[in-house]
């Protein structure tokens, strides 16, 4: 079932002299994970700011992957880093531009982002960093930090996510209130980091944002993604998990192991990172199930032991999985979701 939220009658106007008419918002009945389903935003206007991402069906197959279906704030594409294995260079290999960062006109963002806030009920977490470093631009003078929380602290139903391998957070610093902001740093082991993040921050720069950001009040969550089982795996990431937690405490991590989507894959100008993956899923080439569960029962049972933390989960991996490690994926709360 699909269905519009109404405009108010004085928003039915034409748009003239160069005014933007006010966008529909569109919305969907989704089947979540836990098989109740719910009346949820489909799109904002023609979809291109405010959109969900709902490319994964629910699972049924052992090789199906869980993905929680969630909104996008499409604000802009590209990345100036250059990982190896980025999945915007499949998605983007059409686009003249490539993988370099452009931003949207942010007269039609604001409006669009405007109309969700005030037309919504049901809260949402809107992902900035799908698509782009949610951060890529706050070097500029036309900071996207600042032109858009000020907006999401006008209410308090919804939140904004940023997720970025950036270490570019002065502006965040400076902007408060911050209630209704989520901060997420996509990190990985020190060397795989090296090899294979070129151009991206150091690892030590990007936690070291984390813990400044969680001084200064945010929610801060981790994403350890993509893990790769390289020589002595084991004491690279258990290295990685002992360094964040000397930092700060995350509010959550998300865990994922190394994945290619054949456009991906087709992408890559480095592909040396292809010899990992041995196996398929409906959400590409995955590293060997036995590898994965291994790799993922190591850092679970060190967050666990070490450190008692349970806010933990998995990113676009198996029912498989999911089931070999006791793990309820009917409850998830992963980097995207509340």
């Amino acid at each position: 079932m699909i269905a519009q939220l109404p405009l108010h009658p004085n928003e039915e106007t034409r748009a003239n002299e160069g005014i933007m008419l006010r966008p529909r918002v569109s919305l969907k009945e989704y089947k979540l994970l836990d098989d109740s389903k719910i009346l949820l935003v489909r799109q904002v206007g023609d979809g291109s700011i405010i959109n969900r991402f709902d490319k994964t069906p629910s699972p049924v197959k052992q090789t199906n992957v869980i993905c929680p279906h969630f909104l996008e704030l499409k604000w802009a594409y590209g990345c100036p880093f250059d990982c190896a294995w980025c999945y915007l260079k499949g998605t983007f290999r059409f686009r003249p531009t490539k993988t370099k960062p452009v931003i949207k006109d942010y007269k039609k963002t604001g409006l669009h982002v405007r109309e969700f806030l005030s037309k919504v009920d049901t809260p949402e977490i809107l992902n900035t960093g799908e698509i782009a470093d949610s951060l890529m631009w706050e070097g500029s003078n036309k900071s996207f930090s600042k032109f858009i929380i000020p907006m999401f602290e006008e209410q308090d139903r919804h939140k904004i996510l940023f997720v970025s391998k950036s270490d570019n957070i002065k502006n965040l610093l400076e902007i408060n209130p911050h209630n209704q902001v989520i901060a997420s740093f996509s990190l990985n082991a020190d060397n795989v980091a090296q090899r294979w993040e070129r151009g991206a921050p150091s690892v030590h720069r990007r936690i070291e944002a984390g813990r400044k950001l969680s001084e200064a009040g945010y929610e801060v969550r981790i994403r350890i993604d993509p893990i790769v089982p390289v020589p002595d795996w084991k004491t690279h990431y258990t290295n990685l998990v002992d360094q964040i937690f000397t930092n700060f405490v995350p509010a959550r991590i998300t865990l994922g192991s190394l994945r290619g989507l054949q456009t991906t894959i087709n992408g890559a100008t480095d592909k040396s990172w292809q010899e990992y993956l041995k196996e398929n899923s409906n959400w590409g080439k995955k590293v060997e199930f036995n590898t994965r569960y291994e790799i993922y029962a190591t850092i679970i049972d060190l967050l666990k032991q070490k450190y008692s933390y349970k806010e933990f989960a998995l990113c676009k991996e198996t029912l498989a999985i999911w089931a070999k490690l006791g793990m309820d994926y009917k409850n998830i709360k992963c980097n995207c979701v509340w």
